[in-house]
């Protein structure tokens, strides 16, 4: 599973933009069609568990597990 790290700098390298800083990441990324995906990003350096990373991978990034790993 990534770290949290590694979901930061995904977000950095696929055109996210940082939306706010405070406890947490916050990155937005517009699409062409004007969809607004949103994730948040803990500035915590652990791992992040399967089933949240498998959410947050599905419902928020939206991208496959391989995409993911050749963007970081």
């Amino acid at each position: 599973m990534p770290r949290w790290s590694e979901l930061k700098r995904f977000c950095e390298r696929d055109g996210w933009v940082l939306a706010k800083d405070t406890d947490h990441y916050f990155y937005e990324k517009t699409l062409d069609d004007g969809t607004i995906k949103r994730t948040k990003v803990s500035k915590g350096s652990g791992e992040i568990h399967y089933h949240l990373w498998q959410a947050i991978r599905k419902r928020q990034l939206q991208v496959t597990q391989a995409y993911f790993n050749d963007m970081i």
